[in-house]
């Protein structure tokens, strides 16, 4: 599915937190009223963020397939919260050009709902934490 074996997150000062994988950096921080500087996105707006794009992805990959312009495709996502701000429902709106041809417009819904992302968060991941001792090579 993804090379990312392994992220390492780095913590470079006041409430910035970056990932890093491979040759990439994932620069995070918090907005002004939760003490950051509102340098980058916060980590929550990256995992919507994340819901977003994979479903981009698949569906510029199902337009170029079929030599469909997918430069006026918008995909608009709506998340809702409960009362106690926790992640309710995520609404995926693909707007589409009026010269889109109909017979294409079930299927690449279908295609979104293969989002790679979509998938990991309904297939409920269990998480491990834990702490480890750095060694000396690996703290320098």
């Amino acid at each position: 599915m993804s090379d990312t074996h392994e992220l390492v997150i780095t913590l470079p000062g006041n409430r910035r937190v970056d990932a890093h994988f491979g040759h990439h950096v994932v620069r995070t921080d918090q907005p002004v009223d939760n003490g950051g500087d509102d340098t980058a996105p916060s980590p929550f707006q990256m995992f919507l963020a994340s819901i977003g794009t994979c479903a981009g992805i698949f569906v510029q990959g199902f337009c170029a397939k079929r030599n469909l312009d997918f430069s006026r495709v918008r995909i608009v996502e709506r998340p809702t919260f409960d009362a106690q701000g926790a992640l309710k429902d995520v609404a995926l709106e693909v707007e589409l050009p009026a010269d889109f041809p109909e017979k294409y417009r079930e299927p690449l819904l279908r295609v979104v709902e293969q989002c790679s992302v979509k998938k990991a968060i309904a297939a409920q991941p269990t998480f491990t934490v834990r702490t480890s001792m750095a060694s000396a090579a690996s703290a320098a």
